[in-house]
Formats: C-alpha cells, structure tokens, sequence
C-alpha cells in the first residue's frame, strides 16, 4: 500500500501510446476534506427516506462549489449539475441513507443516534462525490455536463426506483449513468467492474400454510402444517439444484418460520419467510413460478392448504458492455487502482442501482476496501468505511468525467 497521496505517480498507466496525459493530481486538501465530510456524516445516520440533514449537508455544499442543485428528487434526494461546453451528459450516484443497526464501534465519529449506522459505507460513497463535485467545479477539464445524483434509501426503500418513476433521467437526459460501491473482500487499490450481472435481484416471500389444529397426542385429528412445512422447505431446495440449469444463479433461503404457541398442541398455522435471489429475469420468474406450484402441491397430501405473497424488491444490476469497458478503462488510467478485475463473479446481494441500468446505459463498480487488516463485513455493527478508498474513488470518477467527457474523443478502446 503506498503512503501519502497516492495522485503523485507520474503515468495514468494505459498502454504508450493510448495515454490522455498524466493524471491530475488530486489535492490533498480536497481528500482530507471529503474524510472530514464522510465522518461527519457517519456520526449523523438517518434511514431511508429521512436524510434531511444529510440532504441539506449536500446541498450546502455543493452550492458553495457553483453548482445548479436541485432538492426533494424522491423526497431526500439531491441533483447537483455541473456545465462545462456543450458535449454530452453523464450522471454519477451516490447513496446517502444508513442502516437501523446499533454501531459497536469506538470511534471519535461513532453515531450519535442509537440504532441508527453507516453500517455500509454510504457515508464514503457521499464524500466521495462531494469531493469528485468539488475537484471538477475547479478544474473543469471536461466539456458537457455532469449529473452528481445523491440517491436517498438505496437499503429496502427503493430510493433508486422512485427517483427514476419521477422520471429524474428525462428531466435531466444523459448518454449513461455510473455508480461505486465499497468492496470488503476485495483488497484497497483492486476494482471490480464486469459486463452483465454484477448483483442479484431480491424478492421476499411470505408463504402461509393451514392445516386443522389439534391435541399433540392425537395428531389423527388435525392436519398438521409444521410437517408440512418442513417437507415444504426440504423441497424448495430442489428448485434451485433441479428445476433450474446449472448455469443459472439463484439462492432460495427460507429464514423465519412461526408456529403455535402450546408445546402440546398441533398449530393450525405455520407462516415462512424468505428471500429469494437471481441473477436473470428468467430465472426469477421461473423460481418464482415453481415456488408457487410447490406450495399447493406438496402440502396438499397432508390436507394442508397453502398461499405465498411476495414482496417484489430489486431487480437484477446487469451492467451494459459499452459502459463497464469506459470504466474500467477509467479506473485504470488511476494511481493508486493497481488491478482491474472484468471477470469477477456477480454477488448475490442485491443494489437498487439496478433501476437506473434498466432504464439507461451505465454500469456499477465494486470498489476494494480491505486493507492490511480486513476490516468488518457490509452490514456489520463493526464496520466503517475505509477512508483510503477517498482518494482513488474521487480519482476514479474524475478519470472517468475527463475520459467521457474529453474535448478530444475517446473511446473504450483507446
């Protein structure tokens, strides 16, 4: 790991020949700043949908760097813009909500508000496009526009879905939108960004099941669900491991189950819960169709009867190939990014960023976080971003504006 600010190394590191120039050094002064925002905003979390602070911090902010801003985009959001000539338009996401975990952390910018956490970096992704914000308001060593969008309730609201229904990428039309994310598992100064699925699709799942109640020591009587649910539950597994091509990704995981109340006494009801994960849409909807088709047929022998609801979340992020090379190219014209993977495994976590990559060209970024010593997984009251990601992620989205939006064409295969 190199020490000090790591914009110093003297070539962007494309092929001789292929190279823009040097990268511009990013100043010291502007990383330092962007670890003061980040921690003041991990020690102020606000859940979904109730970032107002956070909110206002943005827009505070980036006025002060000239920039057009625009407020309340899905209630919380933030839209900053940035013109420089009349190239095209991209647009780079960041999400600002926190999670309702306590922080078991000891540091001087824990959260102040108790049950409440930066549990997944999201205070990182802000400050780092605050800075990106700041640096290009500077230089701006582009010629178009750049859309700096803070998407409020990235974690189970769907703040990227009701940004998008308000319909944000008409009213601010660009040629593709970019977005990052921490990476505990991949070491600080690699980046992850393949064409295709990069994350899961995530739906929840609520199956009732019904049977006839009765004492335990005449079970003769009654039809009981929790037999038929554990066959049930034995028996989802089989969709994913018999049902689907091996080639197709999918996880189904039954996680709650609720049943009587009487240690001697059949239930009459037995509810499950769950989450189901997919990488296509085909293999969604076929899950979803053989989960249905096993909750009626399976319980049935048991004269139990059975229901499922679901609760429909994020789609699969599938990053366009156009895109995800205009990144990766970018990132590897960084200092400080010493490896580009392309060919990556998706994970099966899910990332509201899916409904900007439905609805335009972009791709999404995984952004090593560990260190000498790994620090806490995602979602863990342990964790806190790694403010060594400030400066390659600010490098990384400045790399990308200046390549994207170049006087000079460049293309993705330069």
């Amino acid at each position: 790991m190199r020490s000090g600010n790591p914009f110093t190394a003297p070539c962007c590191g494309i092929a001789p020949g292929k190279c823009r120039g040097n990268m511009p050094q990013i100043p010291e002064e502007i990383i330092q700043q962007a670890i003061i925002w980040r921690r003041e905003i991990h020690a102020r979390p606000e859940i979904g949908l109730q970032e107002f602070h956070t909110s206002a911090k943005i827009s505070s902010l980036l006025r002060e760097y000239d920039l057009e801003v625009h407020t309340g985009i899905a209630g919380t959001g933030v839209i900053g813009v940035l013109r420089h000539g009349d190239g095209p338009a991209i647009a780079l996401r960041a999400d600002i909500d926190a999670l309702p975990i306590q922080e078991n952390n000891v540091v001087a910018w824990c959260s102040a508000s108790p049950g409440t956490m930066h549990a997944c970096g999201h205070d990182g992704h802000t400050a780092i496009l605050l800075g990106a914000a700041r640096y290009l308001s500077q230089t701006r060593a582009f010629n178009g526009t750049v859309y700096f969008i803070f998407q409020p309730a990235e974690e189970n609201a769907g703040g990227g879905r009701l940004m998008v229904e308000e319909g944000i990428l008409t009213r601010f039309p660009v040629s593709a939108v970019y977005a990052l994310h921490n990476w505990p598992g991949l070491p600080v100064g690699e980046v992850a960004v393949s064409a295709g699925p990069m994350m899961a699709s995530q739906d929840n799942f609520f199956i009732t099941l019904t049977g006839v109640g009765c004492h335990a020591a005449m079970p003769e009587k009654g039809a009981d669900p929790v037999l038929a649910g554990a066959h049930l539950i034995t028996a989802l597994q089989t969709i994913t491991t018999r049902r689907l091509s091996p080639l197709d990704s999918a996880v189904i995981s039954v996680t709650q189950l609720q049943a009587g109340e009487a240690i001697n006494v059949v239930p009459q009801t037995m509810l499950l819960s769950g989450t189901l994960r997919c990488l296509s849409q085909a293999a969604r909807v076929r899950c979803q169709t053989l989960m249905a088709e096993y909750v009626e047929q399976i319980t049935g022998p048991f004269g139990v009867s059975g229901s499922i609801r679901w609760e429909y979340g994020y789609p699969v992020t599938v990053n366009h190939a156009p895109q995800a090379t205009i990144l990766a190219d970018a990132a590897r014209q960084v200092p400080g990014i010493t490896q580009v993977h392309t060919q990556l495994s998706p994970s099966m976590a899910a990332e509201d960023f899916a409904y900007f990559l439905e609805a335009c060209p972009g791709a999404y970024l995984w952004l090593g976080a560990d260190g000498p010593t790994p620090g806490a997984a995602l979602h863990n009251p342990h964790y806190d971003f790694n403010d060594q990601l400030i400066a390659p992620g600010i490098g990384l989205w400045v790399s990308l504006v200046e390549r994207s939006l170049s006087p000079v064409s460049v293309t993705a295969e330069d």
